[in-house]
């Protein structure tokens, strides 16, 4: 019998041991040419350029895939399209979709979905993943699906075929899995509902990924506000709100529009555990 409980013992270790572990992919899902960075900091560095990145993170869970912000849409390609009346170039040069047919994971295999805010640089794909479980803030809900998403600067094109009967409305922080491995924060200011994931891996330590709190990290270090921030106030709150929170949990911050950061993050198919 001693035996026989040793052995179901060694099965029950193999089964915990081969448990697939919480990991984190980022993804480069578009580049933004900014022509005049003084947009997102106001009377500082006026007519300079600055090129920035789109990131988008996949994170894999023992109780689901959650795709976290989806980038500029893959239809806009390598030719581009100007948006903010010139200011800003929008290009792709390597299309979500294929980054994710090239680690085997299909938009299906996709259950939740976060996405930071509805700027259309962050909802681009997000069609793509209509079957995934949306999770959105109460107040970016009324936002963007509300009777004037343009007003707030939404593409609601971007997004209408998410499957409403999916969506979780949440009203401050959300615990994804239930186990405290990744949890969307509240930031907002920067759109009405806008919010940020800490993911906490085991090796790596908690990540949070910033969302749009910051564009840059010029822009962190002065607390700077970009011009077309939906609330100056709440933005500035937010700030120092997850920057109290970045320092007690001794988490690093991903600023994901930073091109000079993203570029000494290592991306898929490599995995961060």
């Amino acid at each position: 019998m001693k035996q026989i409980l040793i052995a179901l013992a060694a099965l029950s270790l193999a089964a915990c041991s081969t448990k697939p572990p919480l990991t984190l992919q980022a993804f480069e899902c578009g580049e933004v040419e900014v022509r005049d960075i003084s947009l997102f900091s106001p009377g500082i560095d006026e007519g300079m350029k600055k090129n920035l990145v789109d990131s988008c993170y996949l994170i894999q869970h023992p109780k689901g895939n959650l795709i976290w912000d989806t980038g500029i849409t893959d239809a806009v390609g390598e030719e581009g399209v100007e948006v903010f009346g010139g200011k800003l170039k929008l290009t792709v040069t390597n299309p979500l979709s294929d980054q994710l047919a090239a680690i085997n994971i299909k938009p299906s295999d996709i259950q939740f979905m976060g996405i930071s805010h509805f700027h259309g640089d962050h909802t681009g794909n997000a069609n793509l993943f209509n079957t995934a479980q949306l999770f959105i803030q109460q107040a970016e809900y009324d936002a963007a699906f509300g009777p004037t998403p343009e007003s707030f600067g939404f593409n609601a094109d971007s997004y209408n075929k998410i499957d409403k009967t999916k969506i979780t409305v949440l009203n401050g922080d959300h615990d994804v899995f239930g186990d405290g491995s990744v949890i969307i924060k509240p930031a907002p200011g920067h759109t009405p509902g806008h919010q940020m994931l800490l993911v906490n891996l085991e090796k790596e330590g908690p990540i949070m990924l910033s969302g749009d709190l910051y564009h840059f990290t010029k822009n962190r270090e002065h607390k700077r506000v970009p011009s077309f921030n939906f609330d100056k106030e709440q933005t500035l709150q937010s700030m120092e709100s997850i920057e109290e929170f970045v320092k007690e949990t001794d988490a690093k911050l991903w600023i994901q529009h930073d091109k000079e950061q993203n570029a000494t993050i290592k991306h898929s198919p490599y995995s961060y555990q």
